[in-house]
């Protein structure tokens, strides 16, 4: 599968900027979440990368091809990326059966292609089914039903899964009557003789054409495979489809239509029919949104599964971060048409780039606390937080206040000049959609109406300490003194609200103990994973330890 690199995608509407200067390297095999609330851009940038969407600036390579670039004006159509687009909505023919929606596309298919000699393929197909007559006797025999009635559309059905067969094949291994010798193993090796002359009175004729067959059944000349502009035939269509309804596991619907399909069935249906035309990219936005919350648990298991075994790329469009958390190899987290962080899921949750990232995502939220200091010689920092409470943070790694923040201004000139030059290029304009330093949160007992307030004069001795919940533990020499105001108990875990003087702090306790609202409770933070914030950008300074002093 290949690998897609974007550089520099843009995309405009006026001075609205859906996409600002996106730059991202998908790896081959890989499966990357698209991530962000509502609006954000991720569905814009989807639909760029599958052709149905032209950016306006910028660079799209799928491969080895460019696909989209906007200074030499190369603009490749949706239909000859080879991409694979499943949407929200199934849009499943109603008046087709599961079979005809799942063909349809390949039908339409007309292009240069290897030929392929159909009598072999079956030949060869059924020579390895007789390989073994007492299988293909007891997969028979397992479709009768209590009345001993044989099956024969389900005993097709067991042929073509177990053997990857099409149905034209299977009819005819079925048609041999294995199952009804009493010796099926000596009627399979008769039958094995016939097809094994058969195939070979195949490759005669062929080599008095100066031809031959590769093991994929293809007709090669002079040790090449030849080509041929062409449709699909009916024994690859079949085979596509049973393919793929055999890896989606819904081989037994194939005569039924969508209204009689539950919405998981038709879910299926939907991503069979997608990977039919053996698209080199899978995009996906929000395709399980329309299930109920077990259904799409369990879709989730059969993407992971889908994406092993097809090893394809996935491009995944969700806003749901639990998705995001437990599908994705890397998350690509968008707002405001920007990108904030790409990396792999642990290292989103555990390293944000900045506040938007950190409240983004994890469930609960993060805990946001201010913090006033500055930073001691031995490289620890001195920190008041939560009204009264003195703190010390120290760092994981070796970090010095004064340098980090020249590098930031550093990169902030860099991108004002970015930003100054794109403007002096002809036709450019002024983002209306300002980019801004992601609001924060902090969890108040008496919630107040931040927007009639005046604007807090911030230093560089301000700073945002992020508390993931689990880091909060009840300790009975805790050193912040508690009193639970909110309890929530799921059975393996409890989910408290504390209020620390005016200020409230979420904690998750794993166990099942009963905690009482008003109850007094002593906490310690721990870990080395709490995460010290630069207030005036935003962003992530470093990771450390905290103690209450």
């Amino acid at each position: 599968m290949p690998e897609i690199i974007l550089e520099n995608i843009t995309k405009r509407w006026g001075k609205f900027f859906g996409v600002d200067n996106v730059s991202l390297r998908i790896p081959d095999n890989s499966f990357i979440t698209l991530l962000g609330p509502s609006g954000c851009g991720k569905t814009t940038i989807l639909r760029m990368i599958a052709g149905l969407e032209t950016p306006t600036e910028g660079r799209i390579t799928i491969g080895d091809k460019v696909v989209f670039d906007s200074n030499a004006g190369i603009n490749v159509p949706a239909n000859k990326r080879k991409v694979g687009f499943l949407f929200q909505n199934y849009a499943l023919w109603p008046n087709m059966t599961v079979y005809e929606n799942i063909s349809f596309g390949l039908k339409n298919i007309h292009e240069e292609m290897p030929v392929i000699d159909v009598a072999a393929k079956q030949t060869s197909d059924i020579i390895r089914a007789l390989q073994n007559g007492s299988k293909v006797k007891e997969l028979v025999e397992e479709c009768r039903d209590k009345n001993g009635k044989l099956d024969e559309n389900k005993a097709c059905i067991k042929l073509i899964d177990n053997y990857s067969l099409s149905i034209y094949s299977a009819k005819e291994l079925f048609g041999l009557k294995i199952h009804e010798a009493s010796d099926p193993d000596n009627a399979a090796k008769t039958k094995l003789s016939e097809y094994e002359a058969k195939l070979s009175n195949i490759k005669s004729k062929l080599q008095s054409e100066g031809k031959e067959l590769n093991d994929k059944n293809q007709v090669t000349k002079n040790g090449q495979v030849i080509l041929e502009n062409r449709k699909l035939t009916k024994e690859e269509i079949d085979s596509r489809v049973r393919a793929c309804s055999r890896i989606v596991k819904i081989g037994m619907f194939m005569d039924r239509y969508p209204a009689e399909l539950s919405g998981g069935q038709q879910q299926r249906v939907a991503i069979a029919r997608t990977l039919a035309p053996e698209p080199q990219v899978l995009f996906m936005d929000e395709p399980l949104s329309n299930l109920d919350a077990k259904l799409r648990l369990e879709m989730r298991y059969e993407l992971q599964r889908l994406h092993v075994e097809t090893g394809s790329t996935f491009v995944y469009v969700t806003h749901d971060q639990m998705e995001a958390m437990t599908l994705a190899t890397r998350i690509c987290l968008v707002n405001n048409g920007v990108l904030q962080q790409y990396a792999a899921p642990l290292d989103v949750y555990n390293r944000p780039a900045n506040l938007f990232v950190a409240d983004f995502v994890g469930n609960p939220s993060m805990n946001f606390v201010d913090a006033k200091g500055s930073q001691n010689d031995d490289g620890s920092i001195s920190l008041g937080i939560l009204g009264d409470y003195k703190a010390k943070f120290v760092p994981t790694e070796e970090i010095t206040l004064s340098k980090w923040r020249e590098e930031l201004a550093k990169e902030e000139a860099d991108k004002q000049e970015y930003e100054r030059q794109r403007l002096m290029k002809k036709g450019a304009v002024e983002k209306s959609n300002k980019d801004e330093v992601f609001k924060y949160h902090v969890q108040k007992v008496e919630e107040q109406d931040d927007s009639l307030l005046d604007d807090p004069v911030i230093t560089d001795e301000d700073f945002v300490l992020g508390i993931r919940p689990e880091a909060i533990d009840i300790e009975p020499t805790g050193k912040i003194n508690t009193k639970i105001y909110g309890a929530m108990p799921t059975g393996m875990e409890s989910t408290l609200k504390l209020k620390v003087g005016e200020f409230l702090l979420t904690s998750v306790i794993f166990g099942n103990s009963i905690y009482l609202i008003g109850q007094d409770a002593s906490i310690d933070i721990k870990g080395k994973d709490i995460l010290l914030f630069d207030r005036r950008s935003g962003k992530l300074i470093t990771a450390g330890t905290i103690e209450i002093i």
